[in-house]
């Protein structure tokens, strides 16, 4: 296990996840968010996101977090493993309301300056909406990733699935000790 991608729905636990995983691993940690969310949160179109996620991936050893399909063939098809969250839904909920209303009440910088806001909490866009994102998306994500082990273009990749957070931090320590 060298080239890592943890994927799960939005509020999952991808990014703590990878973390934990890139430094027991000692691999660089590349968070999509980061390379997509522009200042004033304005996306890359996906030439751009696709060249700099391209430039990441190049190295021998990284381990990167995200849910963008437009680029999932790109990461995949240089990926060893694949570590899939697949949380209840209502344990992605608890625990993204969690982390919104942590992120907005300190008004923690995400990535580029952007900051989530608490009244986006009150939009009834799943677009603005975090929570809505993730309620909406949840069936749909957890087909998309339970079904791909099935595709033969990844049928070189070893799929990780973790039930629960405890299972996640349980396959990071497995794959440390894989690498010791």
């Amino acid at each position: 296990m060298r080239r890592v991608s943890v994927v799960g729905v939005s509020g999952s636990g991808k990014t703590t996840v990878a973390r934990v995983l890139s430094a027991r691993l000692n691999a660089p940690h590349i968070e999509l968010d980061a390379i997509f969310h522009q200042p004033g949160w304005v996306g890359l179109d996906d030439e751009q996101f696709s060249r700099r996620v391209d430039e990441a991936t190049m190295g021998n050893s990284w381990v990167v977090d995200g849910n963008y399909s437009r680029i999932q063939q790109l990461v995949w098809s240089r990926a060893d493993t694949v570590i899939v969250l697949d949380l209840p839904r209502w344990r992605v909920m608890s625990q993204l309301l969690v982390r919104t209303l942590r992120r907005g009440w300190t008004g923690q910088e995400l990535w580029n300056g952007n900051r989530e806001s608490l009244r986006n909490l009150l939009r009834t866009d799943p677009e603005q909406n975090i929570l809505l994102w993730s309620w909406t998306n949840h069936a749909k994500n957890r087909l998309r990733y339970r079904t791909a082990p099935a595709d033969p273009r990844w049928l070189d990749l070893a799929f990780l699935y973790a039930r629960s957070r405890r299972e996640a931090h349980a396959l990071a320590d497995t794959a440390a000790g894989r690498m010791a």
